[in-house]
C-alpha cells in the first residue's frame, strides 16, 4: 500500500473504533438471531405474501426459500430512473429461476436536481437525501426479507438508499443501476449554446432544442456529475456487480446484469457459505476506496457531504482533511466531461472502472483486502460482463487505455494530484473541484463582490456589471439558512467572464453540481454565514485569495477588523419549498422536545 493511504486508513479506523465497534455488535446480533422471518409469527407473515400469487404464497411457506426486497427509486421523471419500470418483473422472474421469490418492499422519492436548477424546489434536494434513507428503512423494517436490491442512480438517491440499507446491514444489499443514457449533442456544443444563451445570443428556443437533443432518452445524464460518481463508488464499494455501472439502458447486456443481482443475493444470503452482509462490504477499506477512485476520476463534490454521511452510518468516520491527503497522493487518471470533452459512454468504452480498479490497486493506492457482493478481494472488479452466447460472462477488463485522451495509467496522468482539495484561511474552511480548472485558474485574488443569492448575481451580470475581475461571494446559501441548494445556475454566467479573460471566481456556503467546470469556486465554505461564518462580515470590495495549490481560502482584511463589523442577516424571502419545510422541520422538533421534557415531569 501507498503509505500515506496505509496511514489515512489507519487513522479512519483509529478515530472510528468506538462507533464501528458499536455497529458491527448491533449487526451481529441481528445476524445472531438468524434468518429475519424466522421471528415472524404466522399471522405476520402471512400478512407479507397475502396478495402474492399462488406459486409464490407456495413457495414462500418454504423456510428455507430466501425472499429479496427490491426497493425502488423509479419514478418517469428522471430519465436515469425510468428504466428502473421493467425491472421488478425481471428480477421476480430471476429470483423465481434461483429458487427464491423477490417482492417490492418500498419506493422512495427522488426528485430531480435538472429540473429544480435555479428554482425554490432545490431548496429541498438535500434534505431529500434523509426522507429516502427513512423510506429505505421503512421498506426492510419488516423483517421479512433474506437479501435486498436497491435501485437508484442520481445524486442524493444512491447516498440516501445506502444510509438506510446501512440500518439493516446483516443483510446482502445489491445495488443495480439502469446505466447512462447513449450519446447525443456532443458536450462541447451544448456548453456553448449555454454561453451564448447567458450573454443573450441565443434564444430559449435555441437552448431548447440543444438541450433536448442532449438530454434525449432514457438512462443517466452522461457527463460526470454526482449520479455518475455515485456509480463509480458503488463499484469502488464493491456493492455493485463487477462492470454494472455503465452499461446503456434497455440492452441484453443491462437486462442479464439486473436478471444477475437477484441470483446473486440468494447466492450470498443469510445461511449460504458466502453470506456476506452488507456490513461485511462496507467499512473503513472500502470507503478509502470509494474516495480514491472519486479522487481519481475528478467525481462529484458533492461526495465530500455524502460519503461522511454514507460512512458515518456504517460506523466509519471520515473528514475533509482525510480526502485532501488522499487527493495529494492521488493521480487524476481520468477526464470526462465536464472535466474533458468526452462522456462516460467514451469512458466506458476507453477501459472505464475496469481499468481505473486495476491503476489503483497497481499503484497501492485502492484496497484490494476487502469483502464484495461479488465474493472476497477489489481484484474482481477488474472484470468487464459480457455476453457469450446470450450467457452473461465476466472478462479481464483492458490493462491498457483505448483513449488516452480519457483515461490514462497512473505513471502518465492527467494530473499528479486528485481532483480535489480543502481550502482553509480567514473565511473558514471549504473544498474546490480542480479537475476541470486550468492550472493558470487555480490561484485568483481579487476584490469581492457580495451576493445573497444567486438571483442577485445573474441580474448584475444581465445589467454589464461584471466585466471585471472579482471573486462572488454568494452567502446564506447553507444547510440552516436554505438547505443549500445547488448553484450550478452561476456556471454559464461565471464561465461567459472566465472567457472574456476576466479573473473570476466563486466563494459559497452553498454546493456547486457535480457537474461544475472550469470556474474556481470555493464551496461548502463552513462556518455558513447563517450560523456565524466569516462570510457574514464580508463587504464589497474585500480583497479575497483563493490559492487551491497552497490550500488556502483567505480574506486580506484583520480578524479583528471583521469581527467589529455588524454581520449581515439572511435576506427576506419568498415561499420556498426547502426554507418552509425546515422551519416545520424545526418546529416540530423543538415541539416534541417540549412534550417530551412534560411527559417525563408528569411521570417524575
Amino acid at each position: 500500500m501507498h503509505p500515506v493511504v496505509e496511514e489515512v486508513t489507519n487513522r479512519i479506523v483509529e478515530r472510528s473504533r468506538d462507533l464501528r465497534d458499536d455497529y458491527l455488535g448491533r449487526m451481529e446480533a441481528a445476524i445472531a438471531q438468524g434468518r429475519a422471518r424466522g421471528k415472524l409469527s404466522c399471522a405476520n407473515w402471512a400478512h407479507a405474501f397475502a396478495a402474492s400469487p399462488g406459486s409464490d404464497k407456495v413457495r414462500m411457506r418454504d423456510p428455507n426459500a430466501p425472499n429479496v426486497a427490491i426497493v425502488s427509486a423509479y419514478n418517469d421523471m428522471l430519465s436515469a430512473h425510468q428504466p428502473f419500470e421493467r425491472y421488478p418483473d425481471l428480477i421476480r422472474a430471476a429470483a423465481h429461476e434461483a429458487g427464491a421469490t423477490a417482492q417490492f418492499a418500498g419506493g422512495v422519492p427522488a426528485m430531480c436536481d435538472g429540473v429544480t436548477q435555479g428554482r425554490p424546489g432545490m431548496e429541498l434536494s438535500l434534505f431529500s437525501r434523509d426522507v429516502i434513507a427513512m423510506s429505505t428503512a421503512v421498506a426492510l423494517t419488516h423483517d421479512a426479507f433474506d437479501a435486498a436490491l436497491m435501485l437508484g442512480v442520481c445524486d442524493k438517491i444512491v447516498p440516501g438508499l445506502t444510509i438506510g440499507a446501512l440500518s439493516f446491514g446483516h443483510l446482502p444489499v445489491i445495488f443495480v443501476p439502469a446505466g447512462p443514457m447513449t450519446s447525443g449533442l456532443s458536450n462541447a456544443e451544448k456548453a456553448r449554446v449555454r454561453g451564448l444563451y447567458a450573454q443573450g445570443k441565443a434564444t430559449r428556443e435555441e437552448l431548447l432544442d440543444s438541450e433536448m437533443k442532449s438530454y434525449h432518452g432514457p438512462g443517466t445524464c452522461t457527463f460526470y456529475g454526482t449520479a455518475n460518481s455515485n456509480q463509480m463508488i458503488m463499484e469502488m464499494m464493491g456493492l455493485h456487480l463487477p462492470g454494472a455501472a455503465f452499461v446503456t439502458p434497455n440492452t441484453p447486456l443491462r437486462d442479464a446484469l439486473t436478471a444477475a443481482a437477484p441470483k446473486r443475493a440468494v447466492e450470498i444470503a443469510h445461511g449460504t457459505n458466502d453470506y456476506t452482509p452488507m456490513s461485511a462490504v462496507v467499512g473503513a477499506k472500502s470507503i478509502v476506496n470509494a474516495m480514491a477512485g472519486l479522487l481519481a476520476t475528478g467525481g462529484s463534490t458533492n461526495h465530500t457531504l455524502h460519503l461522511v454521511a454514507m460512512a458515518r452510518a456504517a460506523g466509519v468516520r471520515i473528514n475533509w482533511q482525510d480526502f485532501d491527503d488522499l487527493s495529494r497522493v492521488t493521480p487524476l487518471i481520468a477526464k470526462v466531461y465536464p472535466n474533458g470533452s468526452e462522456d462516460v459512454n467514451a469512458f466506458h468504452a476507453a477501459g472505464g472502472m475496469a481499468f481505473v480498479v486495476r491503476q489503483l490497486l497497481d499503484a497501492g493506492l485502492a484496497h484490494d483486502d476487502v469483502s464484495t457482493v461479488a465474493g472476497h478481494g477489489l481484484r474482481r472488479y477488474q472484470a468487464e460482463p459480457f455476453l457469450d452466447d446470450g450467457r452473461l460472462v465476466w472478462r479481464e477488463g483492458t490493462s491498457v487505455s483505448l483513449n488516452k485522451d480519457l483515461l490514462r495509467p497512473v505513471d502518465d496522468p492527467f494530473q499528479s494530484e486528485g481532483g480535489m482539495r480543502l481550502l482553509t484561511g480567514g473565511l473558514g474552511r471549504a473544498v474546490i473541484k480542480t479537475s476541470a480548472v486550468k492550472d493558470e485558474h487555480l490561484i485568483i485574488e481579487a476584490p469581492a463582490i457580495v451576493f445573497e443569492d444567486q438571483e442577485a448575481l445573474l441580474a448584475a451580470h444581465a445589467r454589464g456589471e461584471l466585466n471585471r475581475d472579482f471573486v462572488a461571494v454568494v452567502r446564506f446559501q447553507g444547510p440552516k439558512a436554505n438547505g443549500m441548494p445547488e448553484l450550478h445556475s452561476l456556471t454559464p454566467v461565471l464561465g461567459v467572464l472566465l472567457d472574456k479573460g476576466f479573473k473570476v471566481a466563486l466563494v459559497t456556503d452553498g454546493r456547486m453540481s457535480g457537474a461544475s467546470g472550469k470556474v474556481p469556486a470555493a464551496i461548502h465554505v463552513t462556518p455558513e454565514a447563517a450560523n456565524g461564518g466569516a462570510l457574514a462580515y464580508v463587504r464589497d470590495g474585500d480583497m479575497i485569495l483563493l490559492n487551491a495549490h497552497a490550500g488556502v481560502l483567505e480574506i486580506k482584511v484583520e480578524a479583528s477588523e471583521l469581527r467589529a463589523r455588524q454581520a449581515a442577516t439572511a435576506p427576506p424571502s419568498g415561499p420556498g419549498y426547502g426554507r418552509e419545510m425546515f422551519a416545520w422541520m424545526r418546529r416540530s422538533a423543538d415541539a416534541a422536545e417540549a412534550g417530551a421534557s412534560v411527559l417525563f415531569e408528569a411521570a417524575a
